[in-house]
């Protein structure tokens, strides 16, 4: 018997392997500011924060007009190379599977607005999802903010509701948002931190999230 009617993911390392590409974009934005240019681990990290807070954590102590000059740095990056970033295999069939079974789908990410319209496009994924909530439009994770719009708007009910999410800040938004998580292990953090925080499941790989899923949404 189904736990869950709504099921909401997350998009870069979730749904779209992107969290290699975006790490690169980063560093490359910092080199190309003069800046120390972050470990790979340190650039996967923020992802899922939003631009703004991204650029904070890769370089603390710069002015708020050098944060801007690094963040459309980083931007011209990812928008020349976007199109190298594939869906995970397997996952356009995850959702179909939660669709044919009546399953409520959303996305909550750290894209803009603008960025998830375009990987909509780009994936062919658009009619897939009922709703979505990008973090240029209200507080980014780990806030519960987008959780709980979603919610507003789904009236879905938060016990009835699973966030999925390969960081832990897609696990702290679920908490913070009162509702149940599942932890993707093949996307930005590592399986051992993902594991500090609470979670009803942790993915090694789309099919083991699709396996579960199958059992449990």
């Amino acid at each position: 018997m189904s736990r869950y009617d709504f099921v909401i993911f997350d998009w870069d390392g979730t749904v779209m392997d992107s969290t290699g590409l975006i790490a690169s974009c980063i560093q490359d934005a910092c080199r190309d500011e003069g800046l120390p240019v972050p470990s790979a681990h340190d650039a996967r990290w923020v992802i899922g924060l939003g631009i703004a807070a991204s650029m904070a954590r890769v370089a603390p102590g710069i002015t708020p007009q050098q944060q801007m000059s690094l963040a459309d740095r980083y931007r011209r990056h990812f928008l020349s190379r976007e199109h190298e970033a594939p869906l995970f295999e397997g996952i356009r069939e995850t959702l179909d599977d939660l669709r044919g079974r009546g399953r409520m789908l959303a996305v909550a990410t750290g894209k803009a607005r603008r960025g998830l319209e375009r990987a909509f496009d780009s994936s062919g994924l658009r009619g897939h999802f009922d709703f979505s909530r990008c973090a240029d439009e209200g507080h980014p994770k780990p806030h519960p903010d987008m959780v709980l719009w979603l919610l507003e708007q789904t009236g879905a009910d938060p016990a009835r509701t699973l966030m999925i999410g390969d960081t832990t800040h897609d696990l702290e938004l679920a908490s913070n948002a009162g509702v149940d998580a599942v932890a993707v292990c093949y996307g930005a953090h590592d399986a051992d931190s993902l594991r500090e925080h609470r979670a009803s499941h942790y993915a090694e790989s789309v099919a083991d999230l699709r396996q579960w899923l199958a059992h449990h949404a």
